[in-house]
């Protein structure tokens, strides 16, 4: 039976107080409906129908990229009003699954229990949380010995009596049946509830009715049905999928200094004995070597970091490739397009951009190489710089195996220095300079007799 997921992403989220639709609010650096979109993927799902509301051009144009068809639910009108608008473009031999765009920490294995409970009939997932507030809650038949048995219906938290409100299992709105099934029996929802709104959970007792059976799949992870409506709840799941990260990092091996402070915004792929420090984020896809070891409040992003290197405190790595044995940091920068070869040095506040350094190269201090070639064995000192920018075009400067580049040189590309070559110290190089050869370029030094360092004026009163 192949399968089609249907999800409720048209709130308005008033209670988030802010102009960005709900399901476009930020979880991990990504949408929090992103994050369901990229679960029901998992599912190899036929379809997946998004269906929309508020902010809808907006919505539309931050998942553009996402493989879904989206349904427009123009008026909000109920849960049961929204799948109706996607249950035409269903066919009847499809199983549906029910998801919402803003419980964004559903888990895969927990939807496959979901759909083969719901193959011939409707499946409910249901969860036991320590507050059942705002919940719809299980109502079950009562057995011969007085425990609880098949479910019967559900009844909304508004709607529920306060000894239905005693009830601790609830409805987390994830449902699965037949499509078949499901178009029968939204042809049978009526609004009249406190809400005035047309309840999907009113299928359950037309199921019932119907003599289908109706099971409930009790999740005992309480985190992955936390729902977002506002910006407490926003913290809260965010703090829930940052702990569950962390776990997989250390099951995989790493050491985290403190894993409720580290954030994993992406994936990422680990070696054998890497160290993470405090105050580390890990953006898009990241890959640590064997034995990695990554300092305090480091960014890395779509970075790959050889074995043995080691990321010192305060370095930002940003879609850059990092060779073995490095050490880069403290205070560094590599930006887009850096190759670091094997036993490079970055050090402290050192800017790379689009560039590659040769193995053993090192540019140690307040220097920024930006589109340059580098050879292998090369000194870079102190406040260096190579000068790539003329206002309106981009230039690479080329530095040849062994050069040594002296503290504040300047290099104005286009510029290639030479193998061996040695640069003195304060020197602006704007053509290229011979291999095995010292090449100067500084001002005659002088030295002015009689003057006289300016004093301050005293002010008249």
């Amino acid at each position: 039976m192949q399968l089609s997921v249907v999800i409720l992403a048209a709130g308005q989220g008033k209670r988030m107080h802010s102009d960005l639709p709900k399901v476009l609010q930020p979880l991990a650096g990504k949408p929090l409906l992103a994050h369901v979109i990229e679960t029901a993927q998992a599912l190899n799902p036929a379809n997946i129908y998004v269906v929309y509301g508020h902010g809808g051009a907006e919505v539309q144009a931050a998942l553009e990229s996402e493989a879904v068809d989206w349904v427009l639910q123009a008026e909000q009108m109920g849960t049961g009003h929204a799948v109706m608008q996607a249950i035409p473009l269903i066919p009847d031999d499809h199983q549906v699954l029910i998801l919402y765009g803003d419980v964004p920490l559903i888990r895969a294995t927990t939807l496959h229990a979901l759909l083969a409970a719901g193959k011939d009939g409707l499946a409910v997932l249901s969860a036991k949380p320590a507050d059942s507030a705002g919940y719809g809650r299980i109502l079950r038949a009562v057995a011969a010995d007085g425990a609880a048995g098949a479910v019967i219906g559900i009844v909304e938290h508004k709607d529920a009596t306060p000894e239905q409100r005693r009830i601790p299992e609830i409805n987390t709105g994830l449902m699965a049946m037949p499509a078949h099934r499901l178009r029968h029996w939204l042809t049978g929802l009526r609004n009249d509830n406190a809400q005035q709104e047309y309840y999907l959970t009113d299928i359950v007792a037309a199921a019932v009715l119907g003599g289908v059976p109706v099971r409930a799949v009790l999740t005992d992870n309480e985190s992955e049905i936390q729902g977002v409506n506002d910006k407490l709840q926003l913290a809260q799941v965010e703090a829930s999928l940052r702990a569950l990260r962390a776990r997989e990092l250390l099951v995989a091996g790493a050491t985290l200094s403190d894993p409720a402070r580290v954030d994993v915004r992406g994936k990422v792929t680990l070696g054998r004995d890497v160290s993470i420090d405090i105050n580390v984020i890990f953006i898009g896809e990241i890959v640590l070597g064997a034995r990695v070891r990554i300092g305090p409040n480091c960014v890395l992003e779509n970075a790959s970091i050889g074995d043995d290197t080691v990321v010192h405190a305060n370095s930002v790595i940003d879609q850059a490739v990092v060779g073995q044995a490095c050490i880069v940091g403290p205070f560094a920068r590599l930006r887009p397009g850096t190759v670091l070869g094997s036993a490079a040095h970055i050090g402290n506040f050192v800017e790379v951009k689009n560039s590659n350094l040769g193995a053993g190269s090192k540019a140690n201090h307040l220097t920024y190489l930006g589109d340059a070639d580098v050879g292998a064995g090369v000194n870079v000192g102190a406040g260096s710089v190579t000068c790539n920018y003329d206002g309106a075009n981009k230039w690479r400067t080329t530095i040849e195996e062994g050069a040594f580049i002296g503290s504040g040189t300047m290099l104005v590309a286009p510029v290639v220095v030479g193998a061996n070559a040695t640069i003195g110290a304060g020197s602006t190089i704007a053509t290229d300079a011979p291999a095995d050869k010292l090449t100067l370029a500084r001002a005659k030094q002088t030295t002015v007799e009689g003057w006289q360092r300016p004093t301050k004026q005293k002010r008249k009163t």
